[in-house]
């Protein structure tokens, strides 16, 4: 844990979430560390990478393992081509989708206790990058802090997973005409640099903790690139793979002093795909985040709005039951 996180997780915990003292069972302390995910409702914002969500569901799994008598009551509603700086490239094929038209509903109706969101890979536009451009970035995390602030949510922040250029196709020079996410500026992990090293620089108190997810996704690739030149989590240079959202999840968990294990990935990967407890995970989470999504509703190409999300909330805690069943058995 970095000594930031460090320093605010010291703060939250005098603060009252809980007290550790001497003589503490490891397994407590290792719940209290978990506490801003455990027994309260985790809202989960980002782009199209927390709409594919892989990595919310692993993270969920690990928790189910680790801690059985506990409760983890999350709702992941990432949005495809969403950003928080309110920007757009020409090429898009509609103006993509800003987390302020859709930031108060959400916390209006999921209530969260706390607040995990994921931008910057969209934020930038797939451009060099400018002042302007950073500034609408920093601004939009700000109204995102000021948001959750108002709603008495606690906020971690997620830097952005690295782009790689090494598998796409067609990326582009820095005096290019113009940019998009279908040609890129072959430098563009640099902008999302920035975007990470400025979400690590905030004061304490403007979130939780700030988990540094392209850091460690950059390092893990620059370390396998040693025996395997070709080796990527993507395929198109901006979504992670399973193993890539597996790392993540394992990112943020040790992030919150939880260990994980697993660190060759596709063996950790292969032994949660064949434990029918990560099906039923997967499943739930999948099917609540689609309901949510909808009920929360957004503009993309389209306005898209559900009226409630009972019938889904049903299912989800039938599924729930077999979860908690399964778990507590093993």
């Amino acid at each position: 844990m970095s000594p930031r996180n460090q320093s605010v997780f010291r703060r939250a915990v005098l603060a009252g979430m809980t007290l550790l003292v001497a003589g503490s069972e490891p397994q407590a302390l290792a719940q209290s560390k978990a506490l801003p995910l455990t027994n309260r409702r985790v809202l989960w914002l980002g782009d199209s990478i927390t709409q594919d969500g892989a990595y919310v569901s692993f993270v969920e799994y690990y928790l189910d393992k680790r801690f059985p008598g506990d409760n983890f009551d999350f709702v992941s509603i990432g949005l495809s081509s969403e950003t928080v700086a309110c920007l757009s490239e020409k090429a898009h094929p509609f103006p993509r989708p800003c987390l302020s038209e859709r930031l108060a509903r959400a916390l209006d109706r999921v209530k969260p206790a706390t607040v995990v969101a994921c931008y910057g890979m969209n934020d930038g536009i797939y451009h060099p990058q400018s002042p302007e451009r950073l500034r609408a970035f920093q601004d939009g995390i700000h109204r995102l802090i000021d948001a959750a602030k108002s709603a008495q949510a606690q906020l971690i922040l997620l830097t952005p997973p690295p782009f790689d250029p090494l598998p796409v196709k067609t990326l582009v020079p820095a005096d290019a005409p113009d940019f998009s996410y279908l040609a890129p500026f072959a430098n563009y992990d640099s902008v999302l640099e920035d975007c990470s090293r400025w979400e690590q620089s905030l004061p304490v108190g403007d979130a939780l903790m700030v988990v540094d997810l392209h850091t460690a996704l950059s390092r893990y690739v620059a370390q396998k690139r040693g025996a395997q030149p070709n080796f990527s989590f993507v395929t198109d240079g901006i979504h992670p793979s399973a193993a890539g959202h597996l790392l993540m999840a394992q990112t943020i968990l040790r992030s919150i002093g939880i260990e994980t294990g697993g660190n060759d990935l596709e063996a950790e990967l292969a032994r949660m795909q064949a434990d029918p407890l990560f099906a039923l995970v997967r499943e739930r989470r999948e099917k609540r985040s689609a309901g949510w999504l909808q009920f929360v509703g957004y503009t993309r190409d389209r306005t898209v709005k559900s009226d409630s999300v009972v019938e889904i909330e049903k299912a989800a805690a039938e599924s729930q039951a077999k979860i908690d069943a399964m778990r507590r058995s093993q």
